[in-house]
């Protein structure tokens, strides 16, 4: 099994679309752009945000295994995959690296 990195590449935020219709909440992502983690053997890095994990994991299980080149050479690096969390209000994209 292959360690995998994860870093934070880009973090949006759509005031817009939080302003019509989402509810107000007090807590929001405490991910940082630059932020990194390691999965080691494809688990969870601690840490690691629930619902962002929920996202990528099957990507991060795929090259911890030493798979790769999703989708028939989409990442110029195949063992490699730009993942975004399910936030649809503050969507942070990932870049996930075997190492």
């Amino acid at each position: 099994m292959y360690d995998v990195r994860i870093t934070a590449i880009r973090k949006a935020d759509y005031s817009d679309l939080q302003a019509m219709y989402e509810n107000p909440i007090e807590h929001t992502c405490d991910v940082q752009v630059g932020q990194q983690w390691v999965s080691r053997g494809g688990a969870m890095p601690e840490g690691m945000c629930d619902s962002a994990w929920e996202s990528m994991s099957w990507f991060v299980e795929e090259l911890a295994a030493g798979r790769g080149n999703f989708f028939d050479g989409w990442m110029r690096n195949p063992f490699s995959a730009m993942i975004s969390c399910n936030d649809g209000f503050r969507p942070v994209s990932f870049l996930l690296e075997r190492i």
